[in-house]
């Protein structure tokens, strides 16, 4: 059974429309076909899931990875997983909230030789395995994150962002 996913976008830096008009539409899109292919690995979701997505700026970016991370910087996306296990009744599930930042992902664009489009939307389906559980910290968490990050991503068609990974 797949999850009806309703995310709650809120868009801080107004340049994101001009630099991606079609933000909502890519959002919506890395966001299902990273809840489809990662979703439900235990069985917990099916039913309604909500998720909540910060497009912001580097400089407010910081201030939640230093605040919540005690890393001082911007960086591209955090996420930041809901504790919630079930929903209220009639209630989608709070997965989590997601955030990325402008600057850091048109300059990590830029310097890989990506469409911001493309890299916007792996951010936000790296964003959106973290959420649902997956991480990296250790080889054996990345060697079950990344190669499904690739294939939602080439189902995306978008390339593989791990070149030493095929």
């Amino acid at each position: 059974m797949s999850s009806e996913l309703f995310i709650e976008l809120n868009v801080e830096a107004e340049q994101w429309a001009e630099v991606l008009p079609d933000f909502e539409a890519q959002a919506r899109r890395a966001l299902n076909a990273a809840l489809q292919a990662g979703g439900d690995v235990d069985g917990a979701l099916g039913g309604a899931v909500e998720i909540s997505v910060l497009l912001s700026d580097d400089a407010a970016v910081q201030v939640l990875n230093r605040d919540w991370r005690g890393q001082d910087k911007p960086t591209n996306v955090l996420s930041f997983p809901s504790d919630e296990d079930e929903a209220l009744p009639g209630q989608a599930l709070f997965l989590g909230d997601i955030a990325v930042a402008l600057e850091t992902t048109q300059r990590e664009a830029a310097e890989q030789n990506l469409t911001f489009s493309d890299h916007f939307c792996h951010l936000l389906v790296h964003g959106m395995l973290h959420v649902l559980g997956f991480d990296h910290e250790t080889d054996k968490q990345a060697d079950e994150m990344e190669p499904l990050e690739i294939e939602i991503l080439n189902g995306l068609g978008i390339a593989n962002p791990y070149p030493d990974r095929l």
